[in-house]
């Protein structure tokens, strides 16, 4: 018996965002009929801040199931406003068969969008996360984006929300940096063949739009939720983990979304609400803590998926989805897939191994 074992230049051309877009669903939906397969992300810090996150679960429907975790090491900025990654180590992600418990492959490097390649650290599974929501929160109709953020992971949920709503006509970007949004919009309006138009403000950006997509490093709240518009979806992806305050790296949690948003949607979904709680995530565990919204109003991806709920119900509707954090869901679902077609194409190297069973029985003669 034996795993194969796969290197990062052989994973960086194999997966689609679309076929992403589908695992993660899948992983979510399975996940919701059985909950016990999938759990909250855990992370710890060390004084220098190195994170670990750990990822444990897995997607029966797949087959799969094990855990991933990777190494990043944080650097706040701006008295904390805002974060960046000084190093960042090559993910693992350890797949077993969920009905032998066999080790099938042991994944190193980050699964990226085969047409984008490597942009930013999980901006493929963050952004197919995002689609999950566009898919079932954002109007059918929707022909605009306000999009916060100009660099992977703007690109990486930008072509999300293209492959589920391929009606999108127009985008306004707005970023810290003019240099850096207009080349976002040189770059990728070219290569996505839409209207990429740069701004000078959030509030340009977010004003007369369809859909709203934050995809930045902030630690602070990013507009007042009374400039929403009817009909709006707005998508946040920061999940902002109390660790970061306990250790003494942030001196509030990470917000990029206000109160008054949470107030404001008609509907409110997340990935995990499981993790709202266990990580205190600024954005909706603080409406709660006030009483804005109860837990049990927020739904859940995985009720989406089933069908269990909707994520809309009219067009004048306002929309909230917070992508809250990767959980095994999302993240062996990406990796299973990029297992996959690696395996078909023939890449990686098998390594052999004992069986465990014959190992156990020798050293007990």
């Amino acid at each position: 018996m034996g795993f194969l074992l796969l290197r990062p230049e052989e994973i960086q051309d194999l997966v689609g965002m679309g076929e992403a877009i589908e695992a993660v669903e899948k992983g979510y939906a399975s996940s919701h009929r059985y909950p016990v397969i999938n759990a909250p992300r855990r992370r710890v810090h060390s004084p220098a801040g190195v994170r670990i996150s750990n990822f444990p679960g897995g997607v029966d429907e797949m087959g799969v199931i094990g855990a991933a975790t990777r190494a990043d090491h944080v650097v706040q900025l701006d008295e904390g406003r805002n974060q960046e990654y000084a190093y960042r180590e090559h993910p693992i992600h350890v797949l077993n068969d969920s009905n032998t418990g066999e080790l099938l492959s042991i994944v190193v490097g980050e699964p990226v969008e085969k047409t984008l390649g490597y942009t930013s650290l999980v901006a493929l599974r963050t952004a197919a996360t995002s689609g999950i929501g566009f898919k079932y929160m954002v109007r059918e109709n929707a022909e605009t984006v306000g999009l916060l953020g100009s660099a992977g992971q703007a690109a990486n949920q930008l072509l999300a929300l293209l492959s589920v709503r391929p009606g999108i006509k127009r985008v306004k970007v707005f970023s810290r940096s003019a240099e850096n949004r207009s080349w976002f919009a040189r770059k990728y309006s070219q290569k996505f063949d839409i209207e990429i138009e740069p701004v000078g403000s959030i509030e340009q950006a977010i004003a007369g739009v369809d859909v709203i997509v934050c995809a930045t490093n902030t630690n602070v709240v990013l507009f007042d939720g009374d400039l929403l518009e009817p009909g709006q979806h707005v998508t946040g992806i920061i999940g902002g983990n109390m660790q970061l305050v306990q250790g003494g790296f942030l001196k509030a949690a990470r917000r990029e979304i206000d109160d008054r948003t949470v107030e404001r949607a008609d509907i409110v979904a997340t990935n995990l609400r499981e993790s709202v709680m266990s990580e205190k995530q600024g954005d909706l565990y603080e409406p709660i803590e006030r009483g804005i919204i109860k837990l049990e109003d927020i739904i859940e991806l995985g009720a989406l998926a089933t069908g269990e709920a909707l994520g809309r119900n009219n067009d004048e509707e306002i929309t909230y989805h917070k992508n809250n954090n990767g959980t095994a869901a999302s993240e062996i679902a990406v990796a299973m897939l990029v297992y996959e077609k690696a395996k078909a194409a023939g890449r990686g190297t098998m390594i052999d191994l004992i069986d465990p069973v014959a190992l156990q029985e020798e050293f007990a003669q």
